[in-house]
């Protein structure tokens, strides 16, 4: 179980360096239906996460007794989706924002004040689920999940740790709101403006780190 926690880990923490979630919950955290609309966001992100993790490892499982080789089917996963992050990477490294304006947000974000909490629960899924990063990092662990052929109870413990190290970054504000919502409002909007300012540089260099990683592993599995 160690074992695939340990291949689990790195695409956690992909995950949870993801600075758009995180500033979608801020947004829903400065408005009048703060903590509905963040806790919903919250709940479809991390059933998000599980859910991708948790098909991908049963597609991976029935690959493997459809071949009877699972290094050789995940390695190949790991190192096309290794590709997929360093040409986004390259993308984020060209994206310059002019001199004298703002970075931009998504313009779903435009409205993110007008979201209920019924939409917050499908917009925390929908960004996990649509998002290339985030769909990738989903896929390869689930595909390492399988090649680990854990029992079903460790494996739901593997598939537990990894949603809470993966949602961490975005439970954090929600928490933190919930406990000390007064003087929450001034982290947060802080909090926000930098992520805004740096987004493309910090996902960019994780999405590097993350694509040489996955082409490293993926051609020692092959």
């Amino acid at each position: 179980m160690a074992s695939a926690l340990g291949q689990l880990l790195p695409m956690a923490v992909g995950i949870a360096l993801s600075p758009i979630p995180i500033i979608a919950v801020v947004l829903m955290l400065l408005t009048p239906r703060a903590g509905a609309t963040g806790a919903g966001f919250l709940l479809g992100w991390l059933v998000g996460i599980v859910v991708i993790v948790v098909v991908f490892a049963a597609i991976g499982s029935a690959t493997t007794l459809v071949t009877g080789d699972d290094k050789t089917a995940t390695g190949t996963v790991k190192v096309v989706l290794g590709v997929v992050l360093l040409a986004l990477a390259f993308r984020r490294f060209r994206r310059k924002v002019p001199e004298g304006e703002q970075a931009h947000l998504p313009s779903w974000m435009t409205h993110i004040d007008k979201v209920t909490p019924v939409r917050a629960v499908a917009l925390g899924f929908a960004v996990v689920a649509i998002n290339p990063k985030n769909l990738a990092l989903g896929i390869v662990a689930g595909m390492s999940l399988a090649s680990a052929q854990l029992p079903m109870a460790q494996e739901a413990v593997v598939v537990l740790v990894y949603a809470v190290i993966a949602g961490c970054t975005v439970a954090i504000p929600v928490v933190g709101y919930a406990v000390a919502r007064q003087r929450a409002d001034g982290a947060l909007t802080s909090l926000k403006a930098w992520l805004v300012e740096h987004n493309d540089a910090v996902m960019a260099v994780v999405l590097l780190l993350l694509g040489v990683m996955l082409i490293g592993k993926g051609l020692s599995a092959s």
